[in-house]
């Protein structure tokens, strides 16, 4: 398990960033119980290999003026490796699409969307995504509303994990 390869300050160090990337170093580093130099340097180890891709604001999407949220179920004609590449590449390009997530079972992606208005949404659906190469099928489902949005993960079940294994 790939969480075996930190040690439990570096476990301590994401998950503190992880529920407060505008922390100081300062503060990390008396949360976590060390010095802010060794604080900085773990904090670039783990940056530099790859367990901390980013830091970013959380913006609310309604007060922006995206009322819109929808999941787009999308079915492929072809699932040779090359046209599911085309196809997250597309993904990429769509301003409208924030995440892409190929699946396993009766759909082959699952796109989460978001638009101002049904409007929008329904030109991009008709104008780009139902016709684009390769689509065959689409189902949308409108949020309604968001009961739990949890970035990251639980470094809690890490923990009870690796003190079971150990």
């Amino acid at each position: 398990m790939a969480g075996n390869r930190l040690d439990p300050i570096d476990r301590k160090i994401l998950a503190e960033l992880q529920a407060d990337g505008r922390m100081t170093n300062v503060e990390l580093a008396k949360r976590v119980g060390i010095s802010a130099p060794p604080c900085l340097r773990r904090v670039r180890t783990l940056e530099e290999a790859g367990y901390i891709r980013g830091y970013h604001a959380e913006v609310d999407a309604r007060e922006l003026g995206f009322e819109v949220q929808v999941f787009a179920s999308v079915g492929l004609v072809s699932q040779a490796e090359t046209d599911l590449v085309a196809f997250e590449e597309k993904c990429r390009s769509w301003p409208l699409v924030r995440e892409c997530h190929m699946l396993n079972g009766e759909v082959d992606f699952i796109l989460k969307c978001v638009a101002p208005d049904l409007s929008t949404f329904q030109r991009f659906l008709t104008g780009q995504l139902t016709s684009a190469e390769n689509v065959a099928s689409v189902k949308t489902s409108l949020v309604i509303r968001g009961a739990k949005d949890e970035p990251g993960v639980p470094f809690e079940i890490l923990e009870e994990r690796l003190t079971r294994e150990a």
